[in-house]
């Protein structure tokens, strides 16, 4: 089984495609020729009415049923997936170089997403190197990911710091250890970091979040790298949004325990390394973010040693924050052309099975996730077909497998491929 995640490639009709969603307009040959030998459903990744992010997406996207309070916070799983120290009882968040004006207004809460990795990495050490917290033994790790991503780990000797506060960044609230987009506006501010109970270490935390945040805004202000960007005409990386705290370390059944299987991936962003990790789940390398062919070509030579691989593509989900419907559209027929007829030139379709789905949906017209539910597709030529035709929302309404939740997807497709075999 090659089990395909396309980053939120569920969408909502769009103005800009004649009221069609992107995959709806998508020329797909690739992905209608595998529809056409399989079945289709719709998953409501996490539950209803939440629209997640992608940490939680994917752990239930893999049978792992987190909700809320049994979760560890997904600036815990990024510190595992880029190597940072963690121990329990450190604060771990995830982080965005954000772009501010004079008043503290936030322009943009990427920076341009686009960022020179010289520039994320020298300001980065800049602020780790120049924050000096009030509490002597306090102590601030700041570990740039890829584009705008930040990962903030904050240690506090002979304390246990809490998990127990809440975002600084606007866009996202915390319930419990879940991060859940919010429905914003254009006017957003950098929100103080509160603590979650009246205890005394959930206080300490809150406090240490919020000079952290205030000390970093004064570096970065100060900072060559900014003023260069400034020069050059770049956004300015100008202040840290934080959100999803955890301070602990996931302890969870390993994937290949839990499906007693060889279940392998290919992932690229640090969210998923961590998941990896977590899950003891081998990771194939397999080029960049956009190496598609690449991509294709090792999930499909993994099938002489692995039962399954996990494989997730980033492209769409960014043309959705970015509101850019005809950009997330040529992205799905990019991935189709250069990923899914790579995949089926290299297979045979009679001994593997391709499941597609995605973590969550990411609405061009919302710029950010929804509770939406997503199509789900079992193809193989052992697959009962149901007469579904194209890999879209609308399509997957139609399948018979129904509307699942995430957690049941994997068990789902490896029934659907047992009973047929």
């Amino acid at each position: 089984m090659i089990y395909v995640l396309l980053d939120g490639v569920g969408d909502l009709p769009h103005p800009d495609l004649k009221g069609k969603t992107p995959l709806d307009s998508a020329v797909t040959p690739n992905l209608d020729r595998l529809a056409k030998n399989g079945t289709m459903g719709e998953v409501v990744s996490v539950g209803k009415d939440i629209a997640p992010e992608s940490d939680i997406a994917v752990f239930n996207m893999l049978g792992y049923r987190f909700q809320h309070a049994n979760y560890v916070g997904r600036g815990v799983i990024e510190a595992i997936g880029v190597g940072i120290d963690f121990k329990d009882g450190d604060l771990a968040l995830r982080g965005n170089f954000a772009t501010i004006d004079d008043n503290r207004v936030i322009t943009d809460r990427r920076a341009g997403r686009r960022i020179e990795r010289e520039d994320a990495v020298e300001i980065s050490k800049e602020i780790q190197e120049k924050t000096e917290f009030t509490n002597p033994n306090a102590s601030v790790v700041v570990a740039p990911t890829i584009g705008h991503r930040v990962t903030v780990r904050i240690r506090c000797k002979d304390e246990i710091l809490s998990s127990d506060i809440t975002n600084t960044d606007p866009a996202y609230t915390r319930v419990d250890g879940m991060g859940i987009a919010k429905a914003v506006s254009d006017f957003l501010k950098i929100e103080k970091c509160l603590p979650l109970n009246e205890s005394p270490n959930a206080r300490l935390t809150a406090d240490l979040v919020n000079e952290f945040t205030e000390k970093s805004l004064v570096i970065m202000k100060q900072s060559m790298v900014n003023k260069k960007r400034k020069q050059n005409g770049k956004k300015l990386l100008n202040s840290i949004i934080l959100r999803d705290a955890g301070n602990r370390y996931p302890h969870t059944k390993p994937i290949n325990e839990l499906y007693s299987m060889k279940f392998s991936c290919i992932v690229d962003m640090p969210v998923e390394l961590g998941i990896s990790e977590v899950l003891k789940m081998k990771a194939f390398k397999a080029g960049g973010l956009t190496d598609y062919e690449e991509k294709a070509k090792v999930a499909a030579q993994s099938m002489q040693t692995q039962n399954a691989i996990y494989v997730h593509l980033k492209g769409p989900d960014e043309f959705g924050h970015d509101g850019d419907a005809i950009g997330k559209m040529k992205n799905i027929e990019e991935i189709d052309k250069r990923f899914f007829g790579t995949l089926l030139d290299n297979i045979d379709s009679s001994k593997v099975a391709v499941v597609i789905s995605a973590d969550h949906s990411t609405p061009c017209i919302n710029k950010g996730h929804s509770d939406d539910p997503v199509p789900l597709l079992v193809s193989g030529n052992f697959i009962k077909k149901d007469g579904t035709i194209r890999f879209t929302e609308a399509e997957a309404k139609k399948g018979i497998i129904g509307l699942i939740e995430g957690a049941e997807v994997v068990t789902t497709a490896l029934n659907l491929i047992k009973s047929q075999m």
